[in-house]
């Protein structure tokens, strides 16, 4: 048990500046931070991780600005607590006399842990981001870029068979504790062991066979906890729900049984549970990276006069799109008032109703790659594409490359209740069309136009404009996407 006597830092000491400033006279990293930022962490800022009772702990102000240097330099645990007994830099940063002893390189581990438990992860670089704000370092305005890492989930990645497989160990896992009678002696064999691929039989049948067996095992469960109602707070244990959302996904319900769901009927990675022991991380697939877990988004004011400092951080699930997390990184930042007026971001970021909407909801430009043209025009180098077809909006008219003019423009809403344009060609001339095979790949129907306000603007032929149209005047369609 560790207590906390909060102590208000001071200066840096006498023989410590000494020797700091003779061995860096322009001064180094740790030098810069206390000059230009002062003492930034006080141990009353996390007095409230403490209890009161206990053998004194280190100082949590001091601490804390470890972890930001040993960010910054990319250390371990057990490097930074040697940096702190032999870095004159450190030693000024934090305050501390030449001869202090330091600590454990365990104490920083012991002192996230802390602050994961009292929900104050967020303490530290608040506290950053408010000395360089109060030293004038940062404010609203100026650019800034936000880009994606993955983040792994402390889980296997599981293929479908070691997922049912495994979602059943874990529910009787569970039940062992809760119910041991509901367990059938046969289970033991079948799910006493790790479910892992190298142990699954291997012929196509045989792994056919175990798949309908455990979900049978998986049905009988579930239907025999919701039958008794003397222990109806069995079907609410988390590891017996999770397993129904798994069954749900992964089989089909018919009139003889359970049926294995084609990948085609699977539910989307954004929805579908990837581990029974995280049912919150998701698998999803980036350029050449695979993985199961999360992903972050790290921004970063990047003026020419401005230190370059992570003022964001968001995470989602690993198959969160990347275009719905731009409203959200600018509330975060526009709260903070660091909200940016470029915003750099990658092609995984940029639409054209994410590019409208932020310009006039918080005034901030996107920069960044448009997404690539995917259309077959593009892959084969030939036919029309939407840079062809010339849009009118205000005069609500749009003309195909043969000089035919739309006969029906209509404003609606879609079935998620956005606002769409929706626009059809006469149907004589467009299926006449000597040209048509280079416009579109359909037989029977005439070419139609779909925009979604402040949205790509998409034809019946699957192709997409890759910027938004501008209101008011003649435009082009650009590039199909």
């Amino acid at each position: 048990m560790m207590s906390l006597c909060a102590r208000d830092p001071g200066g840096v000491p006498l023989q410590t500046a000494k020797v700091a400033r003779a061995a860096f006279p322009n001064g180094c990293l740790g030098m810069r931070i206390r000059d230009a930022l002062g003492p930034v962490f006080r141990d009353k800022d996390f007095a409230d991780l403490f209890p009161r009772r206990g053998r004194p702990a280190w100082s949590p102000g001091q601490l804390a600005m470890v972890m930001v240097l040993q960010y910054v330099e990319g250390l371990s645990d057990r490097q930074a607590a040697v940096a702190v007994r032999d870095r004159i830099g450190w030693k000024y940063a934090m305050g501390l006399e030449l001869s202090d002893p330091g600590f454990d390189f365990s104490v920083l581990s012991e002192f996230r842990d802390r602050l994961v438990e009292g929900s104050a992860e967020r303490r530290v670089p608040t506290r950053v981001l408010e000395a360089c704000r109060t030293a004038g370092l940062l404010g609203s305005g100026g650019p800034a870029r936000t880009d994606s890492t993955h983040m792994l989930a402390a889980v296997r990645t599981l293929n479908r068979l070691e997922l049912v497989g495994e979602t059943m160990r874990a529910a009787l896992n569970a039940l062992a504790v809760a119910a041991p009678r509901w367990l059938a002696a046969e289970w033991a064999d079948r799910y006493g062991h790790r479910v892992e691929n190298y142990r699954l039989p291997q012929q196509a049948a045989e792994r056919a066979a175990y798949v309908q067996t455990v979900g049978a095992d998986g049905a009988w469960l579930l239907a025999a906890v919701e039958a008794d109602r003397a222990v109806e707070w069995l079907a609410q244990v988390e590891a017996v729900q999770i397993l129904r959302v798994v069954w749900q996904q992964q089989f089909a319900r018919e009139a003889d049984g359970l049926r294995w769901r084609e990948v085609t009927e699977l539910p989307p990675s954004r929805d579908r549970i990837a581990s029974p022991y995280d049912i919150e991380c998701r698998y999803a697939i980036k350029r050449t990276m695979r993985w199961t877990g999360y992903k972050t988004h790290l921004t970063e004011h990047c003026g020419p006069d401005r230190p370059h400092v992570i003022v964001n951080v968001a995470t989602t699930d690993a198959a969160h799109s990347d275009q719905q997390m731009v409203q959200r990184i600018h509330n975060q930042l526009d709260q903070q008032d660091l909200l940016p007026d470029e915003h750099f971001v990658d092609t995984g970021y940029m639409a054209a109703r994410v590019v409208l909407a932020e310009a006039d909801h918080h005034g901030v430009e996107l920069v960044g790659p448009m997404p690539p043209d995917t259309s077959w025009q593009a892959a084969a180098k030939q036919g029309f594409d939407g840079a062809a077809f010339a849009i009118d909006w205000q005069a609500h008219t749009a003309t195909c490359p043969q000089g035919v003019v739309a006969t029906q423009w209509r404003e609606q809403r879609d079935s998620q209740g956005r606002e769409v344009i929706w626009i059809r060609f006469p149907d004589k001339a467009c299926l006449q069309c000597p040209v048509r095979r280079q416009c579109t790949h359909g037989r029977a129907n005439p070419v139609t136009w779909s925009s979604h306000r402040g949205q790509n603007t998409t034809c019946s032929n699957g192709r997409a404009a890759n910027r938004a149209p501008t209101r008011g005047r003649s435009v082009t369609a650009c590039g199909p996407g």
